[in-house]
């Protein structure tokens, strides 16, 4: 039977079906057969029969119109390892599920892209706010009865509030992002600090906490919030060179590992898109000796650590998820093409 098309789940999709010119390379171990089961997700699945998870569509033998609306899979769908007549592999679905009936109703959603509640933070809470956008924003004048710190339902007097926006998000600017190759700001890993809405207008403007993450003062700032639409996870490689670096790992630390959360300097003005894959690397230098024992520099090929997934774009950086990591991922290590 037809199954219905939806670009939000084939997660393994890699953008241009057969770009790389290269055969597709089993995992090791692949199995002849896998059963969806709740809790997977498609990167997941993809990695047991692939050691390149985005060049899923060719095992599936998907053409580009088939990638942007791919087939969805359910838990229960029994997924099958063939070969053709010249022995190429490919993947199909087997018509039956085989989990119990009893669980039908709980099967009604295909299974996700990636781990949602990894990356559902970064997609309601704007973490990253760019340079400069800040500046001009709305801003907290004075609070309820003088009070140093507001809470959930206290009141705050706001200047430059624009009039049609009800529902805000209010931040304070935190940790600098600095471009390593240029040194230019590109924004802020912000301090989010909570919602707040817009009771009455005027100047100033009186605003109610709804929600408070942080302590909320004056001086502080807001945006209107803007909640990210529903996005169509569909992982690809990108289709030209991309040459970025990691300039932030979620949290405070230098070092990230697989489920860690990093930022790039490459964003939409870069061609950077949801769903990218990227390959994770490290340039490195050795230290020998030439005949003469003087000290040289000895470049050597560039070191593959992982692969990071794009889950959302700004303009000059993005967010990725690290999907696969087979050793630290560090501030300053290359964000590439695969």
């Amino acid at each position: 039977m037809i199954r219905i098309i939806s670009a939000f789940l084939l997660a393994m999709v890699s953008g241009l079906c057969g770009a790389t010119g290269q055969d597709l390379q089993l995992a090791n171990g692949a199995p002849d057969r896998h059963v969806v089961l709740p809790g997977d997700t498609l990167w997941g699945i993809s990695g047991k029969f692939l050691k390149e998870p985005w060049r899923w569509p060719e095992i599936w033998r998907m053409n580009q119109d088939e990638i942007r609306n791919p087939h969805r899979i359910f838990p229960g769908d029994v997924i099958v390892l063939d070969r053709d007549a010249q022995g190429r592999p490919y993947l199909r679905l087997q018509s039956a599920r085989v989990l119990p009936q009893v669980h039908s109703t709980t099967l009604a959603e295909g299974i996700p892209a990636i781990p949602p509640n990894v990356i559902r933070p970064f997609l309601s809470d704007p973490l990253i706010v760019e340079a400069h956008s800040l500046d001009s924003a709305a801003q907290i004048v004075a609070t309820q009865q003088d009070r140093v710190f507001l809470g959930n339902g206290d009141l705050a007097y706001v200047a430059n509030a624009d009039p049609s926006k009800q529902d805000w998000q209010i931040y304070r600017n935190g940790k600098p992002l600095p471009d390593p190759e240029t040194a230019e700001i590109l924004g802020y890993e912000a301090f989010y600090l909570g919602t707040a809405r817009q009771v009455q207008v005027g100047e100033p403007a009186t605003f109610e906490v709804v929600t408070m993450k942080q302590e909320i003062g004056r001086g502080d700032r807001l945006l209107p919030a803007i909640r990210p639409p529903l996005i169509a996870y569909v992982p690809h490689k990108p289709d030209f060179q991309v040459d970025g670096r990691v300039i932030s790992v979620y949290g405070g630390v230098d070092a990230a590992g697989r489920g860690s959360i990093v930022s790039i300097n490459r964003g939409v003005r870069d061609g950077i898109e949801i769903g990218h894959v990227l390959a994770l690397e490290r340039n490195r230098t050795v230290v020998e000796r030439d005949g003469n024992d003087h000290k040289m520099m000895v470049p050597i090929p560039p070191e593959r650590i992982g692969l990071l997934f794009v889950f959302r774009t700004f303009q000059r950086l993005a967010y990725g998820l690290v999907v696969q990591a087979e050793a630290t991922v560090d501030v300053n290590d290359f964000a590439r093409t695969p």
